[in-house]
């Protein structure tokens, strides 16, 4: 007889109905993004309490180096969880488990080098992000909280998340992530004004941050020990060591993931180095903004993470005109969610940046940038669709080639061109540009080179 956890997970990938496949799936992953960022604004809406600007922008500066840590987690439980998708659609269960312990114990050793180099490189690393004299300390604080004492244990929960959520069991990712960002919610105002004094405020939120992310690791581990001997997902290093051919095939997918990851993180950093020589208010505004446009941004992720399992296990098993109809209702889905945020945030975006920001110039700046940053919403999201759709055929060349594509050859300098020609508001503008030309690549490159077996429309 088989084991329950076995025969769920049949059940998600091949007895269930498309539309309710991809619902048990997309949904807790959807609501895990939408925590994480919920969380990472919640440090940014406290701090914003002080009315000091600079906190803010410190903490703005920071995101990108926290986002960085987690394309480490995306290289190991990216790479990872699409391989043990596919293995299990194959039928070859071992193997996947094995894929498993290489993947969780690769990501706990590059989310430690990583968080040691931060360390140890702090003072260059901030002042190539741009910190100044008013923000170098407040990042310094971040930094040392949730990256170099909480990075391990943020990689190791998201690497944790991706995995479990490719057996099948979307649920328990999903709610690791929620009870890490609902802590971090909770304990932030505690650190912030109650057991730190004033003026620690960005130290105090760092501090949440990093408590929370522990915990949900940790209850990502009682998740893995409670899926008992016989489960995929273990720590077990008796399972055996991956082959040559599953080695390859995480890092064939997780590096471009973790590339992919890092040049978004990077636009980031350009965006603010250039905000940074008009005035700090602009950074300020700016900051807020590559939060705020981030909640459609994310429910699209969800989408991606909870039909790359689906996609990637049909693949495997061969099942092409299941894996084709989850394809194109995740597609639309998206696509209308996006159609949406824009619809909102163009009405809503005043009262929305008022939440972060008091000054009346910078919300100014801020709901104007809001409203042109969100028209680039539906391209992104197209962008990454096809990247994910790669990652779960294990073509991990061309969502590299993609990846390098739309950042290097197509983002970063249109930011340089637009904000040369056009000034502060020509960096804006320049995700809509940029992005219009990678859905087009992106386009051709999946109908061209996509398997024809695979192709969709």
């Amino acid at each position: 007889m088989k084991k329950n956890t076995e025969a769920d997970r049949e059940r998600v990938f091949r007895e269930y109905p498309v539309a309710k496949a991809l619902r048990v799936m997309v949904v807790p992953a959807v609501v895990s993004q939408l925590i994480v960022l919920i969380y990472n604004m919640a440090d940014t809406f406290y701090v914003g309490l002080t009315d000091n600007p600079y906190m803010i922008a410190g903490t703005s500066l920071i995101l990108p180096v926290f986002n960085i840590s987690l394309c480490l987690a995306g290289l190991a439980g990216v790479g990872g969880g699409a391989l043990i998708s596919r293995l299990l659609g194959q039928g070859r269960e071992d193997e996947a488990r094995r894929a498993s312990v290489f993947s969780l114990y690769l990501a706990a050793f590059i989310a430690a080098v990583f968080a040691v180099g931060t360390g140890v490189f702090m003072d260059p690393l901030l002042k190539l992000l741009g910190a100044g004299e008013n923000t170098y300390e407040y990042a310094r604080q971040y930094a040392l909280c949730v990256i170099v004492f909480g990075g391990v244990p943020t990689v190791l929960s998201n690497a944790l998340a991706n995995v479990v959520r490719s057996v099948g069991r979307s649920k328990e990712a999903g709610a690791g992530i929620v009870l890490g960002g609902l802590l971090n919610i909770a304990l932030d105002p505690l650190f912030m004004f109650v057991i730190l004094p004033p003026g620690q405020e960005v130290l105090g939120a760092g501090i949440a941050t990093a408590l929370s992310n522990g915990i949900a690791c940790l209850f990502f581990i009682t998740v893995v020990l409670r899926m008992g001997k016989g489960s995929v997902v273990t720590f077990n290093p008796r399972a055996g060591l991956a082959s040559k051919e599953s080695v390859i095939a995480v890092f064939a997918v997780g590096v471009p993931s973790a590339v992919a990851t890092f040049l978004f993180d990077l636009d980031y950093v350009i965006i603010d180095k250039l905000m940074v020589s008009y005035h700090d208010l602009a950074l300020a505004a700016v900051g807020i903004v590559l939060k705020v446009e981030r909640f459609p941004l994310n429910v699209g992720v969800g989408i991606c993470q909870g039909m790359l399992p689906l996609v990637a296990y049909s693949y495997g098993a061969g099942n092409h005109r299941r894996m084709n109809d989850t394809i194109r209702l995740a597609r639309r889905v998206g696509l209308l969610i996006a159609a949406v945020s824009i619809v909102l945030y163009e009405i809503f975006a005043g009262p929305l940046v008022r939440i972060f920001l008091s000054d009346a110039q910078a919300v100014e700046m801020a709901s104007g940038f809001l409203r042109i940053r969100v028209l680039a919403t539906p391209l992104m999201f197209l962008s990454f669709f096809t990247v994910y759709l790669f990652q779960a055929f294990g073509r991990g060349r061309i969502s590299l080639f993609l990846g390098v594509m739309r950042w290097l050859v197509f983002n970063i300098p249109m930011l340089f061109i637009l904000n040369h020609f056009f000034g502060m508001y020509g960096i804006v503008w320049s995700q809509v540009v940029a992005d219009s030309l990678t859905v087009l690549l992106s386009f051709y490159v999946l109908c061209r080179f996509g398997p024809k077996k695979e192709a969709v429309s």
